[in-house]
């Protein structure tokens, strides 16, 4: 391609296809895809995309075309790859200014940048880094931020190269590079400090900019740079600058105002130094040990103590969290059990952290932790007012403990309560013996500190298993205070249901039951408080987790809690409540089982209206089968009402040629096989649907086992006119199957077809004659797995026990095929079978083939 020529046409195309017509559009992309083999095309777009006179889409659009074409065509090894010689001139040209004028289109150019480094630098590439270098210490702004943004995406996509000798390349490279990355920062952050003490804002955005990009190579090389950094005295010299920076920058916070053009960028920083220490420790855990005494004390002054009040914000709070969680877990700092099996590294970790962590530090942040972390604030209590459905799905689900601050708090305290707890566990009780009794109504405050403290009981209820007689405190206290109506009482009565459903699988007497299911029923009719029962039902009372669970005890409160779920299933919103509501009725139709009768058709109305709804919501429809799996077992032979909503509902969820059979096939399989089970006869429909299964068998995966299962009901369901209409695609599928199956795997193939010869002795034979022959060589042949051997004594006694016509004809073919005599296949047949006869475990077995042998006595043979 002539760069010259080539330009004009080029860049006509890609003006084409930056329109927002189609038919201009579609032809320019096709063009641009031929063109992408072409040898020049990259240089030519290298030329558009440094042309600042340019239109700014056409040039983005250049990049990103250039971005994609390294990914595809710039290793030697590829199809169509670049030349040598084109490779070296487009790494000149990008290198050769950092000017781009357009703030994205220099971060893609500096990613391009960063592709190609990856590949190439340092070996073919070696001018990289030290023009990188040069670039950011002139003194235009511009090109020394372009040429900082490029150094960081460079570095960080070095360092995440993962083979030895990339590593290597990149401490050398970190080597060569460390003091300038430290003393470019430190020379950044002097500046951004001066400039913002001096008021000069503008100034001050630039240099913050500039600080934020050196830290980020800076953090890059710290954590992926050194093999033991604890020996680099300027890497151990930067950490601890760490602190000291973090301390400047959260002091000057105080003077920034919150719409500041720095603000943003300031917290964003801060939050960056906090990311350094965390990636540190967790990289580098023994280099860590001589930063664990800094760390603790810096994140306790600032969290928990009144030395950051007006200056930390949330995200700063929940990453100072996050350091002391990972110091107090790190197994890298738990002495063996034998003290004498721990290094010398660990015990001088663990003698640190039990030196800092003494009682009135850990009385401190347990109290600070209860009484001012887990306190609903206003905005939750208003968020909870105007919508209690948002405000629980919120609280319970939301974003993960490390990006939120109450799932952050509540972990800490979990984790700090379980190393510490014979510390711990006399604080918390305090706290709560001096809360007993019910609170007043118009203490708002107390209120929150009660529910505070009811909170972090029912967090450590496992620590505190020994401690508190909870059957003693639900009768004298908890259970009155369910009762307390008034409105102000209500974060009481919606923390009292959570935390007996944090204890009831810990420590609950199936006696006092029935009197907190009557407490429950009479919650589940207050909309702000029913979807606490229904968390309270996911914790502690699903069959899967509550041992103590009795139906008999539950029995006279199901009609009326089955109709307030059902109520709330309906008028519920959101995707996840729907599912946890469904999880509970799923959860109460299996402990019931038959006697859910008479409640249920409300929910069998329901259903296929919910279904169709769902048709976006895969996980909720995941549900809906797991609750028609509850539902067809308790309805038993009743379920054949359902079958207008069921089995298209099975069809659809089984169908590897539908998209949601990705999300629905394991519960959709399990629904399919329910169904066989509870069916009193084979209907047309439910025959219909077996022509799901060709394709579910092709994919060989981990639900074979289940469709095995599938087969053997229908099988046992209604064998003749089943086989009629599957046998043969049965048979050519288990044909394929057997040439490349896990033993265990050809266990289950071969007990389907024994299944059929025994619901079926006439036809079966015929219908399954293609798999016969290898079962008869794996007999003669003496089959070295015992299960499988026993499977194939098991299929061929029921050839010769029930029709022996048949086997005479099989045994003929085999002679044929074998090229032996009829007489002598027939004795090496039998002699294997009395050989292998301990092969075979199961009684039934043991006996069919002693008769099957016992059957060739009367012949003439």
């Amino acid at each position: 391609m002539d760069l010259n020529s080539a330009s004009t046409v080029v860049l006509q195309v890609l003006t084409q296809a930056t329109s927002q017509d189609t038919a201009v559009l579609k032809p320019a992309e096709e063009q641009l895809k031929q063109w992408e083999t072409q040898p020049g095309f990259y240089s030519v777009l290298l030329n558009i995309f440094t042309n600042h006179s340019l239109d700014v889409n056409v040039r983005w659009l250049a990049v990103l075309y250039f971005k994609n074409g390294i990914d595809r065509y710039w290793r030697r090894v590829a199809p169509h790859a670049l030349s040598e010689e084109e490779k070296t001139t487009l790494r000149a040209g990008l290198i050769t200014n950092f000017n781009e004028p357009v703030n994205q289109i220099a971060t893609q150019i500096s990613v391009l940048i960063a592709k190609v480094a990856r590949v190439d630098c340092p070996r073919q590439w070696p001018e990289l880094i030290p023009t990188l270098v040069e670039s950011v210490k002139v003194q235009d702004d511009l090109q020394q931020h372009r040429a900082l943004l490029t150094f960081y995406h460079v570095t960080k996509t070095l360092s995440s190269k993962r083979l030895a000798a990339d590593r290597k390349l990149f401490y050398d490279l970190t080597s060569s590079i460390y003091s300038f990355a430290c003393s470019l920062w430190n020379h950044h952050t002097d500046t951004f400090l001066q400039q913002i003490c001096a008021g000069n804002e503008a100034a001050a955005a630039n240099s913050l900019e500039r600080t934020l990009l050196s830290l980020k190579v800076l953090r890059k090389l710290t954590v992926h740079g050194f093999v033991e950094p604890h020996w680099n005295a300027e890497v151990m010299g930067f950490l601890h600058a760490v602190f000291e920076r973090l301390k400047q920058f959260l002091e000057c916070s105080r003077s920034i105002r919150p719409e500041h053009i720095c603000r943003d960028r300031l917290e964003k920083t801060v939050i960056l130094f906090t990311k350094v220490l965390l990636d540190f420790l967790d990289q580098h855990p023994f280099s860590f040990t001589a930063l664990i005494q800094r760390s603790l004390e810096f994140s306790v002054t600032y969290v928990f103590t009144e030395a950051g009040e007006g200056i930390v914000f949330e995200q700063f709070i929940v990453q100072c969290m996050n350091l002391i969680k990972m110091i107090v877990k790190n197994y890298a700092y738990k002495p063996s059990k034998n003290i004498e099996d721990s290094s010398p590294e660990t015990l001088e970790a663990h003698k640190i952290k039990t030196a800092f962590f003494t009682y009135p530090t850990l009385m401190e942040i347990c109290r600070r932790l209860v009484t001012h972390y887990f306190l609903l604030t206003k905005e939750e209590l208003t968020m909870w007012e105007e919508d209690p459905e948002s405000f629980t799905v919120e609280e319970t689900g939301g974003d993960s403990w490390k990006y939120s601050l109450r799932p952050c708090t509540e972990v800490l305290f979990i984790d700090i309560f379980h190393e510490y707890n014979q510390t711990l566990t006399p604080v918390l009780l305090e706290m709560v013996h001096s809360l007993q009794g019910s609170t007043n109504t118009e203490d708002t405050n107390a209120i929150l500190i009660k529910d505070a403290v009811y909170n972090a009981v029912g967090l450590a209820a496992y620590e505190l298993f020994d401690s508190v007689d909870f059957d003693q405190w639900f009768k004298n206290q908890l259970l009155s205070e369910l009762q307390v109506s008034h409105d102000r009482y209500k974060p009481i009565r919606r923390r009292v249901i959570w935390l007996i459903g944090q204890w009831i699988s810990v420590k609950f007497k199936s006696d006092l039951r029935p009197v907190l299911y009557e407490a429950i029923r009479n919650l589940l009719q207050d909309r702000d408080l029913v979807l606490q029962c229904i968390l309270f039902f996911l914790n502690g009372c699903s069959p899967v987790d509550d041992f103590e669970f009795r139906t008999d005890q539950f029995l006279p409160y199901l009609e009326s809690m089955f109709t307030l779920l059902f109520q709330l299933l309906q008028e519920v919103t959101q995707c996840d409540t729907k599912m946890h509501v469904l999880h509970v009725l799923s959860c109460v139709i299996e402990r019931v089982n038959m006697q859910i009768r008479p409640y249920v058709g409300c929910l069998v109305q329901y259903l296929p209206l919910l279904w169709k709804q769902s048709e976006e919501h895969n996980m909720l429809r995941c549900a809906i089968l797991t609750t028609l799996i509850h539902l067809v077992q308790g309805l038993g032979a009743d379920s054949k009402n359902l079958y207008p909503f069921l089995l298209p509902v099975i069809q659809l969820s089984t169908d590897v040629s539908q998209p949601p059979h990705v999300y629905l096939l394991e519960d959709g399989l399990e629904l399919w096989l329910v169904t066989l089970e509870n069916s009193p006869c084979l209907t047309p429909e439910l025959l219909r649907i077996f022509q799901n299964m060709s394709a579910l068998l092709e994919l060989s995966s981990e639900n074979l086992k289940n469709c095995f299962k599938i087969i053997n009901a229908y099988i046992f369901l209604s064998s003749s006119e089943f086989l009629q209409m599957y046998a043969a695609g049965l048979c050519r599928s288990f044909c394929d199957l057997l040439k490349d199956i896990t033993t265990e795997g050809q266990v289950q193939v071969l007990k389907v077809v024994e299944n059929v010869l025994k619901v079926n002795p006439v036809l079966g034979p015929q219908m399954f004659q293609p798999i016969l022959p290898s079962v008869f060589r794996g007999i003669i042949d003496g089959e070295r797995y015992p299960v499988v051997m026993s499977t194939y004594l098991g299929i061929m006694g029921r050839v010769l026990l029930q029709n022996a016509r048949f086997f005479s004809l099989l045994l003929s073919q085999m002679a044929c095929e074998l090229g032996q005599e009829l007489d002598q296949i027939l004795g090496n047949m039998i002699e294997m079978w009395v050989d292998r006869m301990d092969n075979i475990t199961q009684p039934e077995r043991r006996k069919l083939s002693a008769l099957a042998l016992l059957s060739l006595l009367p012949s003439l043979n």
